[in-house]
Formats: C-alpha cells, structure tokens, sequence
C-alpha cells in the first residue's frame, strides 16, 4: 500500500506530480489556508503532511496524526512547527533552504525601489487619469545611488541582497549574531557594526532575520526613533520582527520616511492604517514568488517527504537527531 500524504495547499504541479508518483495524495482543493478543524481531520490517515508556514502545526495537531512521520515545510523558516514536539514523536521536519535566495533578495530590492521612487503612488496617479505633463515637484523620491543600506541578518540573504547594492556604488552595513568572513565582506563591499549604528547611519534598513524569541519586535519604537527620518524600512524576513503600531507611528509621525513590506505581525490580518499611508508599499508575502522558485521548492518538499517514507534520511532535515527514533 503506498503511503498518504496530505498537502494543506495545492503545489506546483512538478511537486504534485512526484508525490502522486509514489504516495496515495490528498489536498485541500480550497483556494484559502485550511482551519484547524479541518486540518486535524485530514491528518488523522496522513504518513506525511505538507505544511506552509501558516499552518500551525503543534503537538495538537500532530497527536492527532498518528501515523505521521514526516512533515515536510513548504518554506525556509518552521517557526510555525512545534520542532521539539515532532522529535519526541519521532516525526522528521523539512524546509527548503538555499532554494528562494536569490528571488526574495530580488524582492527586497523591489520593494527598496519602489518605495523609494513612490512607483506605486505614481501608478495609481496615473491610472486616475490626474497627469497633465511634467512638473517640478511631482512625486519627489529618494536617491538610491551612493547611499548606505543597512542589512539586519547576514545570512543567504542578506549577503545576496548586499551583493546587489554593489551596482548603487552603496556603503554597505551589516549587524547581526558574528561578524562575517573577510572574503564574504569583501565581496560584499559590507561593513560589520552594532545594530544603533546600522539603524543611525544608514538610507535604507532591509531585514533578513529569522524569527527567534531574541529577533521578536527586534525594531520597535525605540530603534524606529534612532533612523534618519529620509530612511526606509524593508522586511521580506518576518513579520512579528517589527512591532507593527511602532511603525505606524513612526511613520504617521515622520520618524521614517517610508517602509516596503512583505511580512505582517499577524498574518495575513496588519494594522489598518498601513493601507491608507501612501509611504508605505505592500505586498502579500511574495519574497518566494517566481514560478522557478515555487516549483523548486515542490519538487523539494516532495522529495524529503518521499525520502522520509521510503526510509532514506532526506536532504534538508530540520532536526536530524530522530532520525535514530523516526517511525519507518
């Protein structure tokens, strides 16, 4: 008898079609997040459950799994998974690391522009049809060109997108946990300082922590008030890492000048006043969202979640150590 797997959210289709090569498949066919009563029924028959980060999976939801071995996380952060839970359950955790790179360091660079030029102000001015010709004060933006990003978090991405700001001729800096290699610095143009200093000197802050208990509302009101108030906010990295009323005010105020957001504290609901601010742009958490990388990363949560039930160990386990105690 082949395995069952549950998807909580249809996959690209290369990562539909691994999975019902080798798995009996079932999904949720809603074009919406699932609630919880309807994923703790559709685990109770699952060998394995491919999950989002919207999902919530706890000990809860897991106990009402029994048969559950691997739960494969169609994304890079698991802070949604209840990891200590799984293990002592002997259940194996995926994610998809190295894979959305490139593309969410893309984004982060999208939304830096875009805010900074008031591209989305610009487009709605335009569509409304108000435009009569040139003038010398419509829609004044930042320069982007030999100013300083600060980069909070300089792992994958955060270097990816420091490596960009090369072609601005940007002072680069850095904060984060250690200070990076020398040749990674040198290849970035990146300097390493305290985060103060980062959030004093710097145009631009673009974010790219994990979610941690130490990272939670790491920027709030305090670090908010010590930006230059020509700065710009970016998070592609989580939401709950800014203490979102705090930028609400900062922004109402003009402690900063603008913000570009991917991320929200309290997915996929934020604080209402963002949408009527025309300094801010926003976008539903998108960093991800290229048709390459998306089918990357199914194909990738297929292949751990197979592996994990064919009695391989799989190649982005989150907590290696059940593998000794997995349930195959």
């Amino acid at each position: 008898m082949k395995p069952r797997v549950y998807v909580t959210r249809r996959l690209p289709q290369e990562g539909m079609d691994m999975l019902e090569g080798g798995c009996e498949v079932g999904f949720n066919a809603h074009d919406r997040g699932m609630t919880r009563e309807e994923l703790m029924a559709c685990v109770k028959d699952a060998d394995g459950l491919v999950t989002l980060l919207s999902d919530s999976i706890d000990a809860e939801v897991m106990d009402a799994g029994p048969k559950l071995k691997v739960i494969a996380n169609y994304a890079v952060g698991f802070n949604n998974i209840d990891i200590a839970a799984a293990t002592e359950r002997g259940i194996a955790v995926t994610n998809t690391p190295g894979v959305l790179t490139e593309t969410t360091a893309d984004l982060a660079w999208a939304l830096l522009m875009a805010t900074a030029r008031r591209i989305v102000e610009s487009d709605r001015f335009m569509r409304s049809g108000r435009f009569q010709g040139w003038a010398p004060m419509l829609y004044l933006g930042h320069d982007i060109y030999d100013k300083t990003l600060g980069v909070v978090g300089f792992g994958r991405i955060g270097q990816a997108v420091a490596r960009r700001a090369l072609g601005f001729n940007m002072k680069v800096l850095y904060s984060g946990r250690q200070r990076a290699p020398e040749e990674i610095e040198r290849a970035c143009n990146a300097s390493f300082c305290q985060l103060e200093t980062l959030l004093q000197e710097s145009d631009f802050v673009s974010l790219h922590v994990p979610l941690t208990e130490s990272t939670h509302h790491l920027i709030g009101a305090a670090q908010l008030d010590m930006m230059k108030e020509s700065a710009i906010l970016i998070n592609t990295a989580r939401g709950p890492v800014v203490d979102e009323k705090a930028l609400v005010w900062a922004l109402k105020t003009g402690k900063i000048a603008g913000a570009g957001l991917d991320v929200y504290e309290h997915e996929p609901d934020f604080e209402p006043e963002l949408a009527e601010m025309d300094n801010v742009v926003m976008v539903p958490h998108i960093g991800s969202a290229s048709v390459a990388t998306r089918t990357k990363m199914a194909t990738m949560v297929a292949r751990d979640a197979m592996d994990v039930l064919g009695g391989r160990m799989p190649a982005h386990l989150v907590n290696p150590e059940v593998w000794d105690r997995r349930r195959i």
